[in-house]
């Protein structure tokens, strides 16, 4: 596929992470190397392949698909790729439009959910904490009960700090999400 016809969702993404999907030849070495593969509907090369083809059936495909969110973001895919190509990248930037859009499926809204507390506590603490994280994941995906009676083995064993540790450049961890927040510019 030449330059010229890329599509827009490829371009859409080359734009947002750099990574240009047209250039991908589908050997297939992201995939094999996935662990979660095998949990996907679409594996990475096809995840790949649909962003080059890109027509509005394909980008609905790739927003509704469940493998976006069952990405590790482990960079095996993107240290297999021959072409030097960064489909972790990729996935993250269409979790992203799946998001924007209102697209992400129900079934994987916990996921969103848990991914949204994680940023948010590293950064107000520059870390993960368990109780701050579990509360507020809690709290936004509604999923209030379903662990609740392994909190006090737990606490018990000395497994779940009730207070989390906080590092000492936290302004410089708020910029940097404000940074990203601004499209990368200071």
């Amino acid at each position: 596929m030449s330059k010229s016809a890329a599509s827009k969702l490829a371009e859409t993404i080359r734009h947002a992470t750099g990574c240009n999907v047209v250039e991908c030849y589908q050997c297939g070495k992201c995939t094999a190397g996935c662990p979660m593969a095998k949990y996907m509907d679409l594996m990475p090369s096809q995840i790949m392949r649909q962003a080059q083809i890109g027509d509005d059936e394909a980008t609905d495909r790739l927003l509704k698909s469940n493998a976006i969110w069952l990405c590790l973001g482990c960079l095996t895919c993107t240290q297999r790729c021959p072409q030097k190509l960064d489909p972790a990248a990729v996935i993250d930037a269409l979790r992203e439009m799946s998001n924007e859009r209102g697209a992400v499926s129900a079934k994987q809204r916990k996921v969103l959910a848990f991914h949204k507390a994680f940023l948010k506590c590293v950064e107000e603490t520059g870390r993960m904490g368990e109780v701050p994280l579990t509360s507020l994941y809690k709290m936004t995906s509604g999923d209030l009960f379903s662990d609740v009676l392994m909190a006090p083995l737990m606490l018990t064993r000395g497994k779940l700090p009730l207070v989390p540790k906080v590092i000492r450049g936290r302004k410089a961890v708020k910029r940097i999400f404000a940074a990203c927040r601004k499209g990368g510019k200071p």
